[in-house]
């Protein structure tokens, strides 16, 4: 085991504090402004990645991760729903304007689908549920579309690094062609729905 690793797991809690930071990771990073801090997907990849070094299974970490994701996005849509106006008109948000428009526009366009897609999508990842919520979009479709998404993400991630383990730079390689993967189905949705406006 490299040097690096080692420290990491003995900086690490054991048991049922380790499965807490995790959750933790995961739900801080699906809320507006405070998701741009946490590396989260990062994160998730390297504790699936520690599974093959012997840290915790990998069943119980697919399980916190996935529950910490809709919960996050649970709260980010209330937020959304019960204040966002007030909250767009904070200074932290003000700061960020480009990044909530951005939001907005990707939400408009595209709808329940936005929150499936923002989950994989680090920048827009825990402003778009509160956009959605803002935007008064109801409560089932968004929970659909969250639930989904936060299941896949929570399976894909430390999955990624779990089948990656024999080496970090292994994972980080997997991890980015994930990255591409997910980019190149948001590139064929943006281009259906152009297609679809444009024989409107």
């Amino acid at each position: 085991m490299d040097n690096w690793l080692e420290q990491v797991t003995a900086f690490l809690p054991d048991g049922n504090g380790y499965f807490w930071v995790i959750f933790l990771i995961a739900f801080s990073e699906s809320l507006p402004l405070i998701g741009l801090l946490v590396p989260g997907s990062t994160l998730i990849v390297l504790a699936g990645f520690l599974v093959v070094h012997g840290k915790a299974s990998l069943l119980p970490l697919i399980s916190v991760s996935a529950t910490g994701a809709l919960l996050g996005d649970m709260l980010s849509f209330w937020l959304g729903l019960r204040y966002g106006s007030i909250f767009l008109r904070l200074q932290v948000f003000q700061k960020h304007h480009r990044l909530v428009s951005l939001s907005e526009s990707f939400f408009v366009d595209h709808g329940g689908k936005s929150i499936f897609f923002a989950r994989f999508l680090g920048p827009i990842r825990g402003i778009t549920p509160f956009i959605a919520g803002l935007s008064g979009m109801t409560r089932r479709p968004f929970l659909i579309y969250a639930v989904i998404s936060a299941i896949l993400w929570g399976i894909c991630y430390p999955g990624l690094g779990f089948f990656g383990g024999s080496s970090w730079q292994n994972a980080q390689s997997l991890s980015g062609r994930f990255g591409l993967l997910i980019l190149l189905l948001l590139g064929l949705t943006v281009f259906h729905y152009w297609v679809k406006k444009r024989i409107k």
